[in-house]
């Protein structure tokens, strides 16, 4: 799609946008770029301030002609204002602002016998006006309001031309709206005379031409309007499905899809709006059936060679992933939930040897013995050319590198991402290529009847090298509803062959997760959850599990950053808990809190090291030969913050009003070892702490530049305690133990740098045993990726 010719600043106002006469249009997957047909020519129009808009509602052309000329208009409705934008250069004609407060403009049209805009709007859920505007200056030459018995619930749709259907507020009637001859007039139908044993939330979709959609999760019901007088059901799907906008075919008539399940097949049906009892396509396809529902569908027509039309469509999927369905098969697939990865982790791949067969790696032994039926017919010069391309794609995934085995030096392994639909997808290192994939019914609404979410994936269970017949396993949270307070939803998964091993709903919410370095026998990995009542939830919920953590943790101390109130807290665990019967849950209690001055500061950005991060050696050797010893405190957080007016993008505020203020606390004690202030510097901050430093990068608004900062924190304490000796022995470890409570001597070393690119994340490696030199990933907004050590 071309990019826009013109481009116009109507402010953050503008939410809905017309034009007179409407024609049909085809919307895009973002709501960024809208296409239309005019006559015989396809007009496409891309508007970039759209992006900058929450709700796109309508797109029309002004005149269904071929010639574009300097009187088209583009009508931009915002609440109360209408611009007039012509659609050459994008210059405003004339804009308006209505008189009546708390109003939102639905609709406008153009009388087709002179040069009157009507605008139908609705004010405070309960009150229609109609405006009659000049289409040359804007002025308001009428205006007709008029009060409704009810109010609405905001979700309305254009029946017809002249008629607006919209939902009350209880969600029980329907108010046929109509407005013609300068008039409003409406009717009020009860949605259960229409649509009988409906049951859960419900929507209106728009199909033109009188028709419209009323969609609930499991069924689908196709209403056209009788006049004024109301609606009549012309035909119901009882299986989830989803439907298209209307797309232009003819001069009068419009065709539509229904996608729905069948089984395990979905079927394509496409409809005429002029006659919709009947089909022109009924297509059943089979598909991945851990994709999900459907969601969306976008209609899309062909001229076949016989002059006829054919139809093909683009699907989206429960799981975010795309499938172009044309002549009952699936063209293509793409796993767009990829772009929407919320969280990820590694998964060490199965021994190639001691005891671990190929069946069990490559998780099918009929795979497995296929494979090697085509190398021997390979062999042999009997195989076929397919069979040929098969023997090259199987040799491809043995190859060393793409191994379902791992390797020497642990580069291989599985990258286990989670994605905001909830699915999620194993990943091999060596190629990129999809390993399994698993939409996790715990995370789907049909389950629970809301929208869950998915927060974070951890690594649950690693068994031990000698335990070969173990799968290792992760553990995904997700909260089965959008508030702070909605109950929490387990899900664990194997990470061999994606199976969900087990789910749960919890009792309680989610606020914050805490993986902890412990481990039961069995080798799963001990979390915390902490809830909105600050309660510490210990899983999993076994024996030994709880004498693990009974025993360390006097020992434990965790903390939380509330942005909004702009305060750090630092907590410990106590062994009672409100919840009567319940061993597993545990009380928290307030050790410290750092509350920062709202005027002058706002928290940025808060960093913690890696709880199974190796390190090799707790000496450092500098230029003069001297030995400084590393602060290996993991309680150590680097908290960053930027003055209010530099909180925003760079730019919104002037070197002399901004400032960067980053500090270094320990966790257990809320003590603040370190403070550094950067005048005139300003977000966004990334920062990776590791070890005794941490680079955090910013923007400094003196020197127009991108900057990187790094700070060391030494351990001043030890440094008298250099005899070789026990240096080589390491016995200087034991004469100055390590504690929080005991206030440290530390000394700091910082630096900055001049870093020209602007960047996007930032990480560190990590091995396994932190001998090799940490190198710094720094992921810019250009989507390379830098080194640095």
């Amino acid at each position: 799609m071309e990019s826009s010719r013109w481009t116009d600043d109507l402010g953050d106002k503008p939410s809905n946008f017309y034009s007179i006469k409407p024609t049909a249009a085809c919307y895009g997957l973002c709501g960024q770029c809208i296409c239309h047909h005019l006559g015989n020519q396809k007009l496409i129009i891309q508007y970039i301030f759209l992006l900058h808009f929450s709700r796109v509602t309508y797109l029309y052309s002004l005149q269904p002609n071929s010639k574009v000329t300097k009187d088209n208009l583009v009508l931009v409705s915002a609440g109360r204002w209408i611009y007039a934008v012509s659609s050459i250069d994008g210059s405003i004609s004339w804009e308006k602002e209505l008189s009546l407060d708390g109003l939102e403009t639905k609709q406008i049209l153009q009388s087709p016998e002179n040069d009157i805009v009507y605008a139908v709007g609705i004010a405070r859920s309960s009150k229609l006006a109609l405006y009659h505007l000049s289409a040359k200056t804007g002025e308001v030459l009428k205006d007709i309001q008029e009060s409704l018995p009810g109010e609405l619930s905001g979700e309305i749709v254009l029946g017809s031309d002249d008629v607006l259907v919209a939902l009350n507020k209880a969600r029980s009637s329907l108010f046929l709206i109509k407005f013609n001859s300068g008039r409003i007039s409406y009717n009020k139908v009860h949605v259960s005379d229409l649509v009988q044993d409906l049951s859960g939330t419900f929507k209106l979709q728009s199909l033109s031409n009188g028709v419209i959609a009323l969609q609930t999760p499991s069924t689908v019901s196709l209403l056209k309007l009788k006049d004024t007088d109301g609606l009549e059901v012309v035909q119901r799907f009882d299986q989830p499905a989803a439907l298209s906008d209307a797309l232009t075919i003819a001069e009068k008539d419009q065709a539509f899809a229904v996608v729905r399940h069948v089984g395990s097949q979905i079927e394509f049906i496409v409809k005429f709006t002029s006659d919709v009892s009947s089909e022109i396509i009924r297509e059943k396809v089979n598909i991945d059936q851990h994709r999900g529902n459907v969601e969306k569908v976008f209609l899309n027509s062909y001229i076949r060679t016989d002059k006829s039309h054919g139809f093909r469509a683009l699907v989206v999927m429960e799981d975010h992933s795309l499938l172009l369905i044309q002549q009952g098969k699936v063209v293509w697939s793409r796993e767009d939930g990829l772009a929407s990865i919320v969280d990820v982790t590694t998964s060490e791949l199965p021994v190639e040897k001691d005891g671990v067969s190929v069946a069990d790696v490559e998780h099918n032994l009929f795979e497995w013995l296929k494979g090697h039926m085509l190398k021997l017919k390979g062999t042999l010069m009997l195989a076929n050319a397919d069979e040929v391309a098969a023997i090259q794609a199987l040799r491809l995934k043995s190859s060393e590198k793409n191994k379902m085995t791992r390797d020497h030096n642990g580069f291989r392994k599985l990258l286990i991402v989670l994605t905001k639909a909830g699915k999620v997808i194993a990943l091999h290192t060596g190629d990129g290529r999809i390993i399994w994939s698993n939409l996790l019914p715990s995370l789907r609404a049909s389950r629970f009847g809301v929208m869950p979410s998915a927060l974070r994936i951890y690594q649950w269970q690693v068994p031990h090298h000698s335990v070969m017949r173990e799968n290792p396993s992760v553990l995904v949270v997700g909260k089965s509803g959008a508030e702070s307070s909605a109950p929490g939803v387990f899900s664990i998964l194997d990470s061999y062959s994606g199976e969900e091993l087990n789910a749960m709903k919890l009792d309680h919410s989610v606020v914050q997760i805490i993986p902890l370095t412990l481990k039961d026998l069995s080798e799963q990995r001990l979390h915390l959850i902490v809830d909105s009542n600050s309660n510490a939830h210990l899983y999993p919920k076994s024996p030994d599990a709880l004498d693990v953590f009974l025993h360390e943790m006097p020992n434990l101390y965790f903390y939380s950053v509330d942005i909004l109130a702009n305060v750090i807290r630092g907590y410990s665990l106590q062994k009672s808990c409100d919840i009567e019967g319940d061993e597993y849950c545990f009380s928290t209690k307030e050790l410290w809190s750092i509350i920062f001055p709202s005027d002058s500061e706002r928290i940025a950005i808060s960093e913690t090291r890696k709880m199974n991060e190796v390190v090799h050696t707790q000496a450092k050797t500098i230029g003069d030969h001297d030995v400084m010893y590393k602060y290996l405190s993991k309680n150590l957080v680097f908290v960053a913050t930027v003055s209010p007016k530099a909180a925003g993008d760079i730019g919104s505020a002037l070197p002399e009003e901004a400032s960067l203020v980053a500090y270094l606390i320990d966790a257990v004690t809320g003590r603040i070892l370190h403070r550094v202030t950067h005048h005139g510097a300003q977000g966004p901050i990334h920062a990776v702490l590791s070890e005794n430093w941490v680079v955090y990068h910013y923007f400094n608004l003196r020197a127009h530049r991108f900057e990187m900062a790094v700070i060391e924190i030494y351990d001043q304490s030890r440094a008298d305690n250099k005899d070789v000796m026990k240096l080589i022995l390491g016995k200087h470890n034991l004469s100055a133990p390590i504690t929080s409570y005991a206030g440290p001597e530390v000394v700091v070393k910082s630096q900055s740098y001049f870093f020209t690119h602007s960047v996007k994340a930032m990480a560190v490696t990590q091995t396994a045993k932190g001998i090799t030199s940490k190198q710094l990933l720094i992921g810019t907004i250009s989507d390379q990726v830098c080194f640095g050590t």
